[in-house]
């Protein structure tokens, strides 16, 4: 089984390629290549290139859980810059087939970069899913470990729960994350960040990632922060989003589709033994 592994602000994810030798994968599977001490490591595995419409390609997106991740921002710009790299596009834009939705992505002269347009946000219960709201969910409240916590939720294609703090840290994130993750007001679960608004043009977050747990940056999560921080009036269009493994560019559009830029890292390739599912 070859493997191809990518980093993004330190969110690491392998590619594994069908045509390489990659058979269906089932849960224990999955959670023992990305486990950071019994296989390869990584925040989650990116299956594809997958057939798809013509002249699109299909990607799922495997949580070292072992669940199913509708999208990812930075999962798609290692996809991209893997594709790039294994000279299946080029420099023009190419579209990307998730289970939440299309994409269209763009990598820059020498991979490095990666622009993708990550698709619109909604704030809408009924698209998240929210249970107990209507409308969009803004300024809502949920009991957590015996506390009240403000928050907002939007989706890109995938459940976010952002709160908004005047601080934030590390162990608050790790503490109520995956409380907020699990919470029955989510029946998909949900991810979670925790944001400051520096000035109208910068954020900083701290991401709890659903089914893979504390994250050093994401992509889709830094789109639903940065268009929360927008609708609710704090920032303007152009967002840089600081997140404990670096920076990412966010244009939210007057329609709050989003355009993200940021960086892509190839870290190594090579092949998985099958000694490593003997448990």
């Amino acid at each position: 089984m070859k493997f191809h592994k990518y980093h993004a602000l330190g969110n690491d994810y392998i590619v594994m390629n069908p045509k390489e030798g990659v058979p269906s994968l089932s849960e224990d599977q999955i959670r023992r290549i990305c486990h950071r001490n019994f296989g390869v490591g990584s925040d989650g595995i990116l299956l594809g290139p997958l057939p798809a419409a013509e002249g699109v390609v299909g990607l799922r997106i495997l949580n070292p859980d072992g669940s199913e991740a509708e999208k990812s921002g930075n999962g798609l710009r290692i996809f991209s810059r893997y594709l790039w790299d294994a000279g299946r596009v080029a420099e023009e834009p190419f579209a990307v087939d998730t289970p939440g939705g299309r994409v269209q992505a763009r990598v820059h002269p020498g991979g490095r970069s990666v622009t993708v347009e990550m698709g619109k946000v909604s704030f809408d219960a009924a698209d998240i899913p929210v249970r107990g709201v209507r409308g969009e969910v803004l300024n809502q409240n949920l009991k957590v470990a015996g506390e009240e916590v403000a928050y907002h939720a939007a989706t890109i294609g995938n459940p976010h729960c952002v709160v908004v703090r005047d601080d934030i840290s590390e162990a608050e994130t790790r503490r109520l994350g995956p409380l907020l993750e699990t919470h029955e007001a989510f029946p998909n679960r949900t991810n979670v960040q925790f944001l400051k608004v520096l000035d109208r043009a910068n954020i900083r977050i701290e991401i709890w990632e659903r089914g893979a747990g504390y994250t050093l940056a994401s992509g889709s999560s830094s789109s639903a922060c940065a268009a929360v921080a927008r609708r609710l009036g704090l920032c303007d269009a152009e967002i840089t989003v600081h997140s404990p493994g670096g920076e990412l560019g966010i244009t939210v559009g007057d329609d709050y589709q989003i355009t993200m830029t940021g960086p892509v890292t190839r870290v190594a390739e090579g092949s998985i033994h099958p000694e490593m599912f003997e448990f």
